[in-house]
């Protein structure tokens, strides 16, 4: 029994994970944010399908979930679904699919499921949890990103002199350094009129893609490998954070009133 113990053991640490799998997805303040701004958007009769499904629990408390299953080997299939690997050169149209799924499949799906009604109500809140934390990950600039890097797990930066990656810079460090709470992030974006609303929500998830893939050329062309990013770097970059946690909320708003 103790050898096989043994065994086991190493077969979970030996086995390999999907080699792709991105190590970060925005951070879980930076899900909440999402998920709290879609919250300020959402009609009446949405906020009645939402409680009904998910039991009461708000769209910030459940956007983290898809992290969450991440350490239960039963929902590897869904590690593909966080990202999108892309050249630089390429729109999600004219680029090379991964046959496992990616952020466009994984949301398309979601909302197939969720919109059937033979659905259980088991499996839609399974599905509109994911769904509410991808289209928060379609809006991080390093999940629609290069598959050589890993969407920038390989690309090393130092954030203030400690060893990173770019990912993670975008994913973590500039939300959690800015030392506010999911709420008041929230609280604090830009304000908008009704025209510049429904300009954001224009267009389809494909469109929005695009969209998130032309700063992320921005990302890679302003930094360099191994650089020390600090506060500068910040200065510089922690608007486009903020405007594309704002952006993600409001279309994720858009996504859920047009489902209920």
């Amino acid at each position: 029994m103790k050898s096989l113990n043994v065994l086991l053991i190493a077969i979970i640490f030996i086995s390999p994970i999907n080699s792709h799998a991105y190590n970060d997805v925005w951070s879980q303040t930076g899900h909440r944010v999402v998920g709290e701004i879609a919250s300020k958007h959402i009609t009446g009769k949405t906020k009645r399908a939402l409680k009904k499904i998910l039991k009461g629990q708000s769209l910030a408390f459940a956007s983290t979930f898809a992290d969450e299953i991440k350490s239960d080997r039963r929902y590897n299939e869904f590690y593909t679904w966080h990202y999108i690997n892309m050249p630089m050169d390429m729109d999600y149209k004219n680029s090379k699919k991964n046959p496992e799924g990616d952020l466009v499949s994984g949301i398309n799906y979601c909302i197939k499921i969720i919109k059937d009604d033979n659905t259980t109500n088991d499996d839609k809140a399974f599905y509109l949890k994911l769904l509410i934390h991808f289209i928060g990950d379609l809006h991080q600039p390093m999940h629609i990103a290069l598959e050589e890097d890993r969407g920038g797990n390989d690309f090393k930066v130092q954030w203030f002199n400690e060893d990173s990656n770019l990912h993670r810079v975008w994913d973590k460090h500039m939300i959690e350094d800015y030392n506010m709470s999911y709420t008041e992030l929230a609280n604090n974006v830009k304000t908008l009129s009704k025209k510049q609303k429904k300009a954001i929500q224009n267009g389809s998830i494909i469109d929005w893609v695009d969209e998130t893939h032309e700063l992320t050329r921005e990302v890679y062309k302003n930094t360099k490998p191994n650089d020390n990013l600090r506060y500068s770097y910040s200065y510089k970059n922690f608007d486009t954070v903020r405007s594309q946690l704002q952006k993600a909320g409001i279309r994720l708003a858009k996504v859920l009133n047009d489902l209920f």
